[in-house]
């Protein structure tokens, strides 16, 4: 009797480690793919719900105290509005701002104040700032305490600050005293805020002083992010202070100096506060800036329309200063 035996296919052990793996199927890969993209989707649909219905309450406070009201004074500045007149409004088209340009004196004697006080400010508040948070950069004792002293002003009230530099401007205030004091009275001082030559001047001194420990601590912020193993290599080089200011500290500051120029340029250009408080643009319009001649225009003489339109001209004018500043300020490479 012969036995036969059958050798069967040895089965498929499958591709090796470094062998390709087959694709699977398109029927088998389709519906799991479109089971993944399902759950994603409907997930990013739930997630973007909740983002807008968290963000909806800053949208709509955007909205109607930035957007609605820039749109509304956009339109106004182009009609003849007041907030209390039997005039009905009426488009007038150009006239406000050939009013402005070629009738209105205050309005060319406050955008030269505004640009005058922004001149000064912008270099001597920041060379302030900085020298300041270099000397409170310092690792001694107490530095901390200077730290806050330097900032108490820039958490104080810009109102209490201008109605105490007020009284100290008067006659017989603190000011004059010093210096009738330091000068053993051969000079009796001026009455600052009342003279059209020293007014402007004042009120940039009283600026300088608020603001300066708010800029200080940006200054600060910056020269304490510099790596110290710079300065130690600045030191191996046998660079001195001055040196290691220039090539270290410097350059590492860039973005900071582009920031804190920035703020303090629209900070001065929106100057308004302290000559409400103190001057009320006096005297004969000294002190008027373009923000204090547009409020005082548009809401105390009642002229929203030529208010608008002077608010407008200043808008165009940060703008251009903004654009000027971000070409001037751009990564060269």
């Amino acid at each position: 009797m012969t036995a036969t035996f059958r050798l069967d296919p040895p089965a498929d052990p499958g591709p090796g480690p470094d062998e390709p793996r087959p694709a699977p199927a398109a029927t088998e890969a389709r519906p799991a793919a479109r089971r993944s993209e399902a759950r994603p989707r409907s997930a990013r649909r739930s997630e973007a719900r909740a983002g807008l219905a968290m963000a909806s309450p800053a949208i709509l406070l955007l909205l109607a105290f930035l957007i609605v009201p820039v749109l509304l004074g956009f339109v106004l500045s182009f009609t003849n509005a007041r907030l209390v007149s039997p005039e009905p409004l009426r488009f007038v088209g150009l006239d406000n701002f050939v009013r402005a340009f070629t009738v209105d004196p205050t309005f060319f004697r406050s955008m030269v104040n505004t640009f005058a006080f922004a001149a000064v400010v912008v270099p001597v508040q920041a060379g302030f700032g900085l020298l300041l948070a270099l000397l409170v950069n310092q690792r001694i004792r107490g530095v901390t305490a200077f730290r806050v002293i330097f900032f108490i002003p820039v958490v104080t009230s810009i109102v209490v600050v201008s109605i105490l530099w007020k009284f100290m401007y008067q006659p017989s205030g603190v000011i004059n005293s010093f210096i009738d004091s330091v000068t053993l009275g051969a000079w009796q001082g001026t009455a600052w805020l009342n003279n059209p030559s020293t007014a402007l001047f004042a009120i940039i001194v009283l600026s300088v002083w608020q603001a300066v420990g708010f800029h200080m601590l940006i200054w600060l912020s910056g020269l304490q992010t510099i790596p110290e193993e710079l300065y130690e290599a600045a030191r191996m080089d046998g660079a001195g202070a001055w040196r290691q200011f220039k090539d270290v500290t410097w350059p590492c500051l860039r973005p900071t100096r582009i920031f804190v120029l920035i703020t303090i340029t629209i900070a001065a250009l929106g100057l308004f506060v302290q000559i409400d408080v103190m001057t009320q643009g006096g005297p004969v319009d000294s002190t008027s800036t373009l923000v204090y001649h547009a409020v005082l225009t548009g809401y105390r003489q009642q002229q929203i329309g030529y208010g608008s339109a002077l608010s407008l001209v200043f808008f165009v004018i940060v703008l251009v200063i903004a654009l000027v500043q971000r070409h001037l300020t751009r990564d060269k490479d």
